[in-house]
Order: structure tokens, then sequence, then C-alpha cells
């Protein structure tokens, strides 16, 4: 158990260092290319995704590349992308601490798509938390077509890599940084 410990903790320490927002014009570019491949492949496994993102939502922050880790403790962080209207307007960071029956490792795409002006200002405001009624769609060829928004937001997940088993007790936490 000392093992995990060491582990775990350096897991949670690791999450959140770094900047929300990419420093230098190549890194923004690097960035805006990374999330734009990402809503590519969102839209090659599902095509109907097409619509959250052109007419079906107010706004929405997109995540190309969350990674999530644990052995009993464990984490997730990410950067993202967030766009009112279709227009880049601002970063995100998303961290995650979970506690349970867990082990793996794994990374992948979250888009949350926010129905009004209303819910994208709330996630705005900072402090912003995914609550328990809320949970994620998984992106395959269909499932966009019977998604639906709950408490103001819709979220989607794609897998890219890794393997990970849970039963945790999880709650997402994201930041806000205008462009």
């Amino acid at each position: 158990m000392k093992g995990t410990a060491w582990i775990a903790a350096a897991l949670l320490l690791s999450i959140g260092c770094g900047s929300t927002q990419p420093g230098t014009d190549s890194e923004k570019d690097a960035f805006n290319k990374e999330t734009e491949a990402a809503i590519a492949r969102l839209r090659g496994k599902d095509p109907g995704i097409k619509r959250w993102f052109d007419e079906n939502s107010y706004g929405y922050v997109v995540f190309p590349g969350i990674g999530k880790g644990g052995l009993i403790v464990g984490g997730a962080h990410g950067r993202g992308q967030v766009y009112e209207k279709g227009r880049h307007i601002g970063y995100a960071e998303m961290t995650q601490g979970t506690i349970g029956a867990q082990a793996g490792g794994q990374s992948y795409i979250e888009v949350i798509f926010f129905e009004d002006q209303t819910a994208l200002n709330a996630f705005k405001e900072g402090n912003w938390e995914m609550g328990a009624q809320v949970s994620a769609v998984a992106v395959q060829k269909g499932a966009s077509s019977a998604a639906d928004y709950t408490k103001g937001v819709c979220v989607f997940t794609l897998a890219s890599g890794g393997l990970m088993a849970e039963a945790t007790i999880a709650g997402q936490k994201f930041k806000y940084v205008p462009k």
C-alpha cells in the first residue's frame, strides 16, 4: 500500500501543473490544430454530432486530450478551447480527483455543449463543477441523435487510448480563461 500511496500522490500533484492557456503563438497554433483534429475524429465517429457543433448549442468546450490514471486514488487533467456561437473565446482547464476501485490509465476527448447563454456564462464564471446528475455520451455512430441536455449541458466523450477499469466517486472541476 505504501507504493500505491506514492503513485497516487505523484499523480495528484501533477494534475493542474502548467498553464490553462498556451503561451506562445506556435503553442496556440499547435493546440488549435489538436482541437480541430479532435473535432474531426468526433465527426468521423458519429457524423450526427455535426449538428451539435453547428446548430444545437450556444457554445461548447473541447478537451482534445484528457489524461486519466489511477490505482485506488487517481485523477485526470486536460486543457481545452471554449467556443461561443462557433467563435473561439478562451481556454479551459479540467481537473478531476477520484477515489475508489480503479486501476490503469487512459486518454480521451471530451466535449461539453452548452444549451444557452446562461449555461455558458455559468461555466465562464469559474469554479464550475460537473454535477453528478450529468452523464457523458460515449461517441459512436448514431449516439448523438439520442443525446439531450441535462441542466443546460450535454457531454460527449471518445476514448483515444489506454485502458482503465474503475468504479469511482468523481467530480470534474473547470477553470476558464478568456482568450
